[in-house]
């Protein structure tokens, strides 16, 4: 069985089918219709809701932390011991919420179809926001699109939203809403089973590598932004599943002197402020990671995990040393990055063997990463490349240069930085190791990019990189488009 909160009312289910979403459980169980799907695969954001749990702050202060998410890529087991809250929960004692009264008085809805999305996106801009902020509602309205257009009232909505914020009834019962969700804090594996079909969610790591090895054939459940398309996208069936979102030993981020460590479960948004603060460039990629309510949801071990070739974070992961810590039973190993990937979608990965953290070095000065794609924001790379070198004195003594979007893995370009290592850093070095990309990249055409615009691109982030390292009050770094 798991429980959660719709709104305020407790919701026990055991028997659903775990494939279902949350967009079509509230659209189909529950009654409420105003959550709308628009894509089933993210990019839209009309189906955008608000997931509430508990949090404490590094004062120890206890609060419940509001985000918004795509509940078209949310299975319902990951909903154990939160609250959920959807369009129709914001309006309260017939009146609006202050953001759809926002919504209203600025002229913010044309068509409609889309509103509950933003609505529900600036409800939870307004939930953490102190004052209006315009980086910060651009940020927060990324990922949900109109298709009439209306983008300037819809930010003038949330501008007004965010200034001089009145207490809602969220606010209002924010105590009484934090004891309810004690009362039905997981104690054990939850589990949703249908008969055919069924979702495992474990607590600890122990009982992960347990399930695991007794269900090899299970699919391993974090954000689910990729694992969902299998379900809308693909209409595929997917028997067993194990959810480690409330693994709390998964969901760590811990500063060494040396090194970060970052449980697998964590979400991209909340690796932010680390990697940030360590490497800025890997911040200002992931505010480049698909949208808000995707880095809501997604996370660091499942973008590694799902092996793709054009994943952000491997090329920057693989530039700058990163090592997995894989773990099968009580047995655990840890692996370079760089030899997890094998061939496209293929790892080195055994059976019932999991990622359980990321530990990710620190110290490399000279780490720059570049994103090129056809929009700024919530769009996949055609190429992304990470720049990590060591010069002393003028020369190259080490060289770790990696791409995305030009192989069938995330790889290093060796040929590339044999030419580096040992070499002058200047312009003619640059050159050679320019030349060099052709030897370690073949990369295909697709409707991203030509094989040739991928290969040309490549070079000149090299060059670009060197530009930069030269001229560092430049600042252009992560902005690259096709």
């Amino acid at each position: 069985m798991i429980q959660f909160l719709l709104n305020q009312e407790l919701r026990s289910e055991h028997a659903l089918d775990p494939n279902l979403t949350v967009l079509n459980y509230l659209r189909e169980h529950v009654g409420k219709p105003g959550t709308k799907e628009g894509c089933a695969s993210g990019d839209c954001g009309a189906c955008t809701v608000v997931v509430g749990e508990l949090h404490t702050d590094p004062q120890g202060v206890e609060h419940i932390r509001y985000r918004s998410l795509n509940s078209c890529l949310t299975f319902v087991s990951s909903l154990h011991g939160k609250q959920l809250i959807s369009v129709e929960d914001l309006k309260h004692q017939g009146q609006l919420h202050s953001v759809q009264q926002a919504m209203v008085e600025c002229h913010g809805s044309q068509c409609g179809f889309c509103t509950p999305g933003f609505v529900m996106s600036l409800f939870a801009l307004q939930k953490n926001s102190d004052a209006p902020d315009s980086q910060k509602a651009h940020e927060a309205l990324a990922g949900n699109l109109c298709r009439c257009t209306g983008y300037r009232p819809i930010l003038a909505a949330a501008e007004q939203a965010c200034c001089n914020k009145p207490a809602d009834q969220f606010d209002n019962r924010q105590a009484e809403t934090i004891a309810r969700l004690k009362a039905i804090a997981p104690t054990q594996t939850g589990e949703l089973n249908s008969g055919d079909k069924r979702c495992l969610v474990p607590l600890t790591v122990a009982d992960l590598a347990d399930l695991y090895d007794a269900y090899p054939q299970a699919r391993l459940l974090a954000g689910g932004t990729d694992l969902a398309l299998e379900v809308t996208q693909f209409h595929r069936t997917l028997p067993v599943m194990i959810y480690v979102g409330n693994i709390e030993e998964m969901k760590r981020i811990e500063d060494f002197d040396d090194r970060l460590e970052i449980g697998a479960a964590t979400a991209l948004s909340d690796c932010y402020t680390a990697l940030h603060h360590e490497y800025p460039d890997f911040g200002d990629l992931l505010h480049r990671f698909a949208s808000l309510q995707i880095r809501n949801q997604g996370t660091l071990g499942g973008n590694i995990g799902n092996a793709s070739p054009i994943g952000d974070s491997p090329p920057l992961l693989i530039a700058l040393g990163a090592q997995i810590v894989l773990c099968k039973g009580d047995v655990r190993r840890t692996l370079a990055l760089e030899d997890y990937f094998i061939d496209y979608r293929v790892t080195a990965r055994q059976d019932s063997e999991f990622i359980e953290k990321i530990i990710v070095p620190k110290g490399h000065a000279l780490f720059r990463a570049y994103k090129v794609s056809k929009r700024l924001d919530d769009d996949i790379s055609a190429v992304c490349a990470a720049f990590n070198l060591k010069i002393d004195n003028g020369v190259i003594s080490d060289a770790r240069v990696a791409f995305g979007g030009m192989a069938a893995t995330p790889k290093r370009a060796k040929h590339c930085e044999a030419v580096l290592v040992g070499a002058t850093w200047n312009a003619a070095t640059v050159e050679k190791a320019c030349a060099a990309l052709a030897e370690d990249f073949t990369p295909l055409s697709d409707f991203r990019a030509s094989k040739e615009y991928r290969l040309l691109s490549a070079r000149n982030l090299l060059r670009k990189y060197f530009i930069e390292l030269q001229t560092p009050h430049i600042e252009t770094r992560v902005t690259a488009y096709v």
